[in-house]
């Protein structure tokens, strides 16, 4: 039982950084594109942006949905904990959604769009500065009593350096949401997504080049763990790969390559989260109460993780089949060939 309670909490973990890493993978875009409407010309253009998210941006939240519920059953005191703390953050980017969610429904309806096409792009821009604003609270710490539960301030979550990462998470969906552009559609609309994408490419690694030498120098826990062996040779190889990625990302857009830039910002995502995973990892609250303290019972673990293994490949099917779907172009009219 010893090595079920220390195994299961690790299981959980895992899954609940899948849930997230798809959430921001594909939610991401939707949020870029979102912002990126905002700078749309005219009508024509910002219809299209709409109608390439028309058919997949519903489905795109609900990993987020299956991480907050992950978390409650599988982490209940984090659950609570982190929300009593980043309660403005959230609430921020539930106001996001919210906005997003109307403005696209009402918006097809309207005979005058422009408060809709404003409410969309408000609220993608609301909803990615809520989420950075939380990942700077985790990257900072939260402060707890013995028992785990939230002690500090209202606005223990806003600082310089937790900016600094909303504005570079901000970045990071323009970019993905460039790529994504850049590959569904065609003519004038490609090639300004093709310079929106390099823009934002550039500003994301200055980001993320002062995010990786301030969070050492400012944050003692992560400085403790991180420059000592053997996590001190795989955190340094994270600057050089994502360095090597933006290069592979810069030269794809270079070439006008379609997809190549949409797959290489993934590759950029992805390893960001793995460097976030080091930093985090075992806190689920970070830096006080590790993933051991906090988990659930192992028969509820056990118990969910029965439940969510038919759910994964329900969604990722379903995930799938949509882009499947709805791979073609979208042109003025619609989707093409």
């Amino acid at each position: 039982m010893e090595t079920l309670a220390y195994f299961l909490p690790q299981v959980w973990f895992g899954i609940l950084a899948l849930f997230l890493f798809l959430y921001v993978m594909l939610d991401g875009f939707d949020l870029g594109v979102g912002i990126l409407s905002l700078t749309s010309s005219n009508e024509e253009r910002r219809g299209i942006l709409m109608t390439s998210l028309s058919n997949i941006w519903d489905a795109n939240e609900t990993w987020l949905v299956l991480m907050a519920g992950g978390l409650f059953g599988a982490f209940p005191l984090a659950y609570a904990t982190i929300l009593t703390a980043l309660y403005i953050p959230i609430v921020l980017m539930v106001f996001g959604f919210i906005f997003r969610a109307i403005a696209f429904e009402f918006r097809e309806q309207a005979k005058r769009k422009f408060v809709w096409n404003l409410s969309f792009g408000i609220g993608s821009f609301l909803a990615a500065l809520g989420q950075g604003f939380a990942l700077g609270a985790v990257l900072k710490g939260i402060d707890v009593d013995e028992s785990g539960h939230f002690i500090g301030g209202n606005w223990d979550w806003f600082s310089w350096q937790s900016v600094l990462i909303a504005l570079t998470l901000i970045q990071g969906y323009v970019l993905i949401g460039s790529t994504y552009l850049v590959w569904k559609t065609t003519g004038e609309l490609q090639t300004l997504h093709y310079r929106t994408a390099k823009i934002a490419a550039w500003t994301t690694l200055v980001g993320a080049i002062a995010i990786t030498i301030f969070t050492p120098i400012f944050y003692e826990s992560a400085r403790e763990r991180l420059f000592h062996p053997p996590l001190v040779y795989v955190f340094g190889s994270i600057p050089v790969l994502g360095i090597l990625l933006i290069s592979r990302l810069l030269t794809s857009l270079d070439r006008r390559e379609e997809r190549a830039p949409f797959v290489w910002t993934i590759s950029i995502f992805l390893l960001s989260f793995i460097g976030l995973g080091l930093v985090v990892f075992p806190y689920i609250i970070p830096t006080e109460i590790t993933i051991y303290e906090a988990a659930a019972d192992s028969s509820s673990l056990v118990i969910m993780i029965i439940f969510i293994g038919f759910l994964i490949p329900v969604m990722l099917f379903y995930n799938l089949y949509q882009y499947i779907v709805f791979r073609g172009k979208v042109t003025g009219g619609g989707y093409g060939e």
